[in-house]
């Protein structure tokens, strides 16, 4: 098996899945995958269709809660679909790369729109599946077409307005038949110096306000309209430091959730939900989980 997986890109065998997600949560992958382009990530999928076996496109798993049991198939990673073509103010990007490098190309190249994306650790792929965004922009405020492997393993070509997005929500997200593979964006012109400018105060109040120094992914829910989920969290039931098992509500920001001591799925799961009802309890409002919850099963 491993030797045939090696035909389309890097393979590694019986790892730990806690060293590919910013949880650092997860149990062990059978094989993992990273095909060396598109044409070997299509070989890939249809070797592993024809045999019957289970697979999972991972992204840089900044974004989910993986399951704490063992996964019996192949985890593919897109790390080598990391192109990127710049021409004027157009953009194309593969999924694989991180929005920081992504974000830094296009600065160097003096286009302005992905600045909010300097400090967020996840891939474009993973960026558009979940509509991700700060300052109050989003990623698809600057997508054109995305490119997709769809269920025949066909590459189309898919315009923005035939792709259904909201506020940290994509039609992917729904279809998890289609496989982002790249995506075109459409920038503006800016000035490098200002624009370096302003990824250095972001990044500088990134490290001040969010708690970088222990494994989370992010903010655990969506804001409610005109309000903060962080601030439902901290002042109305009073959540800052609650622990269940070695998950903990960040001191720091109340929508963080940390492995503060070798925390669990399980663990974050149950903490989730218990925010969730004290929080209804007491406003009468539905807080929606941001990240994606994966269960192999």
């Amino acid at each position: 098996m491993i030797e045939v997986l090696k035909e389309f890109g890097n393979v590694k065998e019986n790892i730990s899945l806690k060293n590919y997600n910013t949880y650092k949560i997860g149990g062990n992958t059978k094989y993992l995958v990273e095909p060396f382009d598109v044409d070997n990530l299509k070989k890939l999928i249809n070797h592993l269709k024809a045999n019957k076996i289970k697979y999972f496109i991972l992204g840089a798993g900044s974004n989910v809660i993986l399951d704490d049991n063992d996964f019996d198939g192949v985890i593919i990673k897109l790390t080598h679909l990391n192109r990127v073509d710049i021409k004027d103010h157009y953009v194309y990007a593969e999924a694989g790369i991180m929005l920081p490098v992504l974000s830094r190309h296009v600065i160097k190249e003096g286009l302005q729109g992905l600045e909010w994306a300097c400090g967020i650790p996840g891939t474009l792929g993973g960026s558009i599946v979940g509509n991700a965004g700060a300052y109050k922009e989003c990623i698809f405020d600057y997508i054109d077409k995305v490119d997709v492997l769809d269920e025949e393993d066909n590459i189309k070509t898919l315009d923005k307005k035939d792709i259904k997005y909201d506020y940290r929500y994509s039609s992917f997200k729904d279809n998890k038949k289609l496989i982002i593979i790249g995506a075109y964006l459409s920038l503006n012109e800016g000035n490098k110096d200002e624009l370096e400018e302003i990824v250095k105060r972001r990044m500088q109040k990134r490290m001040e306000t969010q708690p970088l120094e222990y494994p989370s992914a992010g903010s655990v829910f969506r804001n409610p309209e005109n309000d903060f989920a962080g601030r439902i969290i901290e002042e109305d039931i009073h959540f800052k430091g609650k622990q269940v098992g070695g998950a903990k509500v960040s001191e720091k920001h109340a929508n963080f959730i940390i492995n503060y001591d070798n925390a669990t799925a399980k663990d974050i799961k149950k903490l989730i939900n218990i925010i969730k009802e004290k929080v209804e309890e007491k406003d009468h409002i539905k807080l929606v989980i941001e990240q994606e919850i994966i269960n192999w099963e």
